[in-house]
């Protein structure tokens, strides 16, 4: 990314984390993309805790992303990142999107955390 788009992600960032956060009853599903992996964290802002986390580098999804593209897996990580919320009680969250458009892989990831049972 060049350091124009980096910087108006940052400020499109800002301007969604003023009007959204996370609670303990319903923390933030936050995501982060790289050019290769994407990172989803489940975080309760009230304190400051990461509830739940999975990525294209976890240990779990190493086998099942082999052969696939980058939105077929944020799909995968979707779906690991809500499995593991609803083992920590987590049913609804409020999405983050990170200051990214909602398409693509972001928007894969999203769909993948609601079929496997989060609500936002």
């Amino acid at each position: 990314m060049s350091e124009k788009g980096h910087i108006a992600r940052k400020r499109r960032h800002r301007r969604v984390r003023a009007k959204i956060s996370g609670t303990p009853d319903r923390p933030r599903l936050n995501v982060f993309r790289s050019l290769g992996h994407i990172y989803a964290q489940v975080i309760d802002d009230v304190a400051g805790h990461t509830l739940a986390s999975a990525s294209t580098v976890d240990r779990a999804l190493r086998g099942q992303i082999e052969g696939k593209n980058k939105t077929e897996a944020a799909k995968l990580v979707g779906e690991l990142v809500a499995r593991r919320a609803q083992e920590a009680g987590i049913k609804c969250v409020v999405f983050d999107r990170g200051g990214y458009k909602f398409h693509g892989r972001v928007k894969a990831l999203a769909d993948g955390a609601r079929e496997a049972g989060l609500e936002f």
